[in-house]
């Protein structure tokens, strides 16, 4: 039996998103409630200068979405930045920026599940946190095996959901800022004394609610028409998430304009919907927000299973767990499974800690990503001309400067935590490599022509 016919035999995935499935994959993973997770954090960081913070992060992540966009058009294969970086500079740099990213997208599934577990022990305190979060690990792992169509149809679901309720709380912040007027407007953007090193921490914590751009990347081998679909859910994903957070969090600093006045950071959305209408709205905010983790967990989870089954199949992992395809519903079940019992954490992990870690290995990927089109495109490729040197010099390097301020803005444990993160995966990578004489194995990206169960390699290796 020949490779040919072996590769052609294996189970592959299904391309079915097109661009409105791969923004609302996007928009799911972003979450447009994530403005509550993380606001009453960069609320008290920035002294009540969100809205501010998400300006500066928008624009960072504009000049890196149209670099993913630029890139995508040359390599519509999953794993994301892991596949343009390993393109662009080889095996090693491809495996450092995976693992990288490895660090948020498997901790992003599992903080979600941790905010589901607080969010109803501090309604229904009768059942632990840990049960809570457990019943979502279970369930979104079990959607994650089903099937892509299954998250598809899920995530319209629960992002309309969320897309409703940010409707109501619009018109109701609207209603409350009428009847209390005198709030000056433009205080959450600027207001004398406001630190720019406040705000640039801000923006770097809110570089997390910006990842789900990159997570419409890691669909290209599910998408229809990858070269033209996804660059245009990418730049639309930022653009509609952007806005969205930009939006709600204007309207949450107006209502409760002095940052001292939080209670508590983590609960600061309660605080929020009481004073813009009551206890109903708390309700309605608590049933919609549920539904934004799970969304977002479910997102997050396709995604790094996604990166992680693009690593197995070259073999950077291994292939018999991470390059597994289901035969059954052709979804990566090995990788979706490892992910499940990873989020096993979130029974007893810290929020505050998760925060102060997960947005640094997706700007340390982002500046890799903008690198990447300077080096495909301008050295490699010897693009010239002035359109080529804007496009594919100026405005990659412009993100890269941006992402990389943000990097080194973020606290000192994240830091800590992600470089020993980082110097785990360069050991890792030495012990795979036999200390770094031999290059990372190497197969091929398009889903349709790899080896995705180990049985297929031990038959296509056959007499």
């Amino acid at each position: 039996m020949s490779d040919v016919e072996v590769t052609l035999s294996a189970p592959v995935l299904k391309r079915v998103m097109g661009v409105p499935g791969l923004v609302i994959f996007g928009l799911a993973y972003m979450a447009p409630m994530a403005v509550f997770t993380t606001y009453g954090v960069v609320n008290e960081i920035t002294a009540g200068h969100v809205p501010a913070a998400y300006v500066i992060t928008l624009v960072a992540m504009l000049f890196t979405a149209g670099s993913y966009a630029t890139l995508v058009r040359s390599y519509p294969v999953a794993g994301s930045a892991y596949s343009y970086a390993r393109r662009a500079f080889g095996g090693g740099i491809g495996f450092l920026t995976g693992w990288a990213l490895m660090l948020d997208y498997l901790l992003l599934p599992l903080t979600n599940y941790l905010l589901i577990g607080i969010y109803l022990n501090a309604t229904f305190p009768m059942v632990p946190t840990w049960a809570y979060s457990l019943a979502g690990i279970v369930l979104v792992t079990t959607l994650s095996i089903v099937g892509i169509g299954v998250v598809r149809n899920a995530n319209l679901a629960l992002v309309g959901m969320q897309l409703i309720f940010v409707a109501v709380f619009v018109v109701l912040a609207g209603a409350h800022l009428i009847q209390h007027p005198g709030v000056s407007v433009l205080a959450p953007i600027y207001s004398q004394g406001v630190a720019a090193t406040g705000l640039f921490a801000g923006a770097a914590t809110l570089a997390l609610s910006f990842l789900g751009f990159d997570a419409v990347s890691t669909m290209s081998e599910e998408a229809r028409d990858p070269r033209r679909t996804v660059p245009r859910a990418i730049m639309l994903t930022v653009l509609v998430g952007g806005v969205l957070f930009f939006i709600v969090s204007m309207l949450a600093t107006l209502i409760e304009p002095d940052p001292t006045a939080i209670t508590d950071p983590d609960t600061a959305a309660n605080q929020i919907m009481e004073l813009t209408a009551g206890q109903w709205l708390q309700t309605f905010f608590l049933a919609s927000y549920l539904a934004a983790c799970v969304a977002a967990a479910l997102a997050a989870q396709v995604s790094v299973t996604r990166i992680l089954y693009a690593m197995g199949r070259d073999g950077v992992l291994s292939r018999r767990i991470f390059g597994y395809v289901s035969r059954r519903f052709h979804t990566p079940a090995g990788a979706v499974l490892f992910v499940g019992i990873i989020s096993l954490i979130a029974l007893g992990a810290d929020l505050a800690t998760l925060f102060s870690v997960v947005s640094f290995g997706a700007l340390a990927a982002f500046s890799l990503v903008n690198l990447s089109v300077i080096k495909h495109f301008l050295i490699d490729g010897r693009r010239r001309g002035l359109r080529s040197t804007l496009v594919y010099g100026v405005a990659p390097a412009i993100g890269m400067l941006l992402t990389g301020y943000l990097w080194f803005s973020l606290s000192a444990l994240a830091l800590a935590v992600g470089l020993s993160w980082l110097a785990l995966g360069i050991g890792y990578l030495g012990w795979l490599t036999r200390g770094f004489r031999r290059p990372p194995p190497e197969v091929a990206f398009d889903a349709d022509h790899c080896l995705t169960d180990p049985h297929d390699a031990e038959r296509a290796s056959a007499p």
